[in-house]
């Protein structure tokens, strides 16, 4: 047994330590000499003219318009090198970076700045975003005393590597602003730093407060008429890179155990390797395709989880896990990381101040996925003719019978069922991503059914075309709607390597090609 201020004081102090020792031992990046790659030594004496003459016709030496030309000189100097090395840049880029010399000639439209209703100040602005993203709900207690789990399996510098692997060196840092490239080399050269610091933690099912500091980038939402309301805007969570290693970590002992029956549904698709969108989309047209060879009728409801991530309770998270079989050890600290957690907004003026927020489980953790899709697996109903289908928090059902209408009757009944069972969950749907699709066999001769359905006194009316995982799904699972689709992505992408490829000049013929 160890109490809890003991352990959160112990850890802030190697934390403080470690941090301490890499920034200190760490050179801070500089700006570059070649921020300008453009800039020539050409450039360098032309701009000692324009300010000569400025400094002569300062001193009535030399005319207004013998000082104008040579400003002007010198301007389009600077254009003309601007053009030649970007010309220059586009014959040398390779296959990988296409792309990004696309992104680099479209530039980047400017953030918008929170100017939002009955908010002044960049502290209201603050409170008044914290409270619609994070609107206060209640947490359990922390324990007070923290028992030593004996079936904890030690971290092993191995397992470390592995995560550190997996990270990427290019993810932004979170408050401490140290990357994954810094945690690697630390490992490189102590292997045994990390797992010592870990270990403890698990061993007590406990997550630091120090871990559970984030910063929240502001962002604003392209295609907004407005930006006068928190909604217009969303928050990018930055969390510490030493707990996202942790949390790596901590995701292979559910992700093992959700391949034995009763955690996971066999129905649910991501968040686990091998289980992706291009196995939920065939399970679906598959499932339609056999209840039409049986003669009947099919028609699908397109759901969305609302909030997704936000909505994870974690007292009902731990009981979901206990009884599917997870460590004792592990449940603790999970309900420990979702707990107290921290967030400093940052935009234009920000007070940067970090405050406790209400959230489900992060987005940005490795673990946040893996732990939704357990938390919602009781969401999928035994349907006699159908199947409830999910990929995260896209869930589908399909039904079949000897009617539309009775379809519709079922997924009424269906959807009220989930809707029951959510609502013990904390988890409701989003009515306006909502949608509904009768399916046809191309050779049905009969009349389209145009019937709706009435969900929570909202009329939905069948679509044509439902956009699922990034499939364009049609009534009679014709794939040309969504090749189609496909092809005109493709020909915008080969509209921007024309852009970048002018007759003579740009980017190589290779480089198109490969």
């Amino acid at each position: 047994m160890i109490q809890k201020k003991k352990k959160e004081k112990k850890v802030q102090r190697q934390l403080a330590k470690i941090t301490h020792l890499i920034t200190s031992n760490t050179p801070t990046k500089r700006p570059s000499s070649y921020s300008k790659p453009w800039w020539t030594p050409e450039l360098t004496q032309l701009r000692r003219i324009p300010h000569h003459t400025s400094s002569l016709m300062r001193k009535n030496q030399t005319s207004p318009t013998l000082a104008h030309v040579a400003r002007n000189t010198y301007f389009k100097a600077i254009q003309s090198a601007k053009r030649v090395h970007w010309w220059q840049f586009l014959a040398n880029v390779g296959s990988r970076s296409v792309w990004d010399a696309g992104k680099i000639a479209a530039g980047r439209a400017p953030d918008g700045f929170p100017t939002l209703e009955n908010a002044a100040s960049p502290t209201e602005i603050n409170n008044t975003l914290l409270q619609h993203f994070f609107p206060p709900r209640p947490s359990p207690p922390p324990p007070l005393i923290l028992p030593a789990f004996k079936d904890v399996h030690p971290v092993l510098p191995a397992e470390v590597s592995s995560a550190l692997r997996k990270s990427s060196n290019t993810s932004a840092p979170g408050p401490s602003g140290i990357p994954y490239s810094i945690w690697k080399q630390v490992h490189k050269a102590n292997e045994r730093l990390l797992p010592s610091l870990f270990t403890p933690l698990l061993t007590h099912g406990y997550h630091p407060l120090a871990m559970k500091k984030a910063n929240g980038i502001v962002l604003d939402n392209p295609g907004k008429p407005d930006y006068r309301t928190p909604a217009s805007f969303r928050i990018i969570v930055l969390l510490e890179t030493v707990s996202k290693i942790l949390e790596r970590l901590s995701a292979l002992c559910p992700a093992s155990a959700a391949r034995s029956p009763g955690l996971l549904h066999p129905n649910q698709c991501g968040s686990l390797a091998g289980l992706c969108s291009f196995n939920a989309v065939p399970t679906l047209t598959h499932k339609v395709r056999l209840l039409q060879a049986a003669s009947f009728k099919v028609s699908t409801l397109f759901l969305d989880v609302k909030g997704g991530f936000d909505n994870v309770c974690a007292n009902k998270l731990a009981t979901i896990l206990t009884r599917g079989g997870v460590s004792a050890y592990l449940v603790a600290w999970i309900k420990s990381f979702l707990s107290k957690r921290q967030c400093r907004l940052m935009f234009q003026g920000a007070p940067k101040v970090f405050c406790p927020v209400a959230v489900g489980t992060p987005e940005g953790s490795p673990i946040s996925p893996l732990v939704f899709v357990l938390y919602i697996a009781s969401l999928h109903p035994t349907i006699p003719h159908g199947l409830a289908i999910s990929y995260v928090d896209d869930l589908t059902i399909p039904v079949g019978s000897d009617s539309v209408r009775s379809n519709i009757r079922a997924l009424q009944y269906y959807f009220g069922s989930i809707q029951r069972q959510g609502a013990d969950l904390g988890v409701a749907f989003s009515l306006p991503k909502t949608e509904l699709l009768h399916w046809r066999t191309p050779k049905d001769r009969s009349d389209v059914s145009f019937a709706p359905i009435v969900i929570n006194d909202m009329l939905f009316p069948p679509s044509q075309v439902v956009r699922w995982l990034g499939y364009w799904l049609t009534p009679t699972l014709h794939s040309s709607v969504h090749f189609l689709r496909r092809l005109a992505l493709a020909k915008a992408s080969f509209t921007t390597i024309r852009q970048l490829s002018a007759a003579g000049k740009g980017l190589s013929s290779w480089a198109t090609e490969s």
